[in-house]
């Protein structure tokens, strides 16, 4: 899991990705690749 300044840029890297607030942090998660987490915060 990256953990990054800009969810911007995270958010277009799949089709699949999806962003998701959780308890004050902000998470993409991608269930076809998960490859692609990330957490800002």
């Amino acid at each position: 899991m990256r953990v990054a300044n800009s969810m911007k840029t995270l958010k277009k890297r799949h089709r699949a990705c999806r962003l998701i607030k959780r308890k004050g942090r902000t998470y993409v998660i991608n269930k076809e690749n998960p490859r692609f987490k990330a957490r800002q915060g």
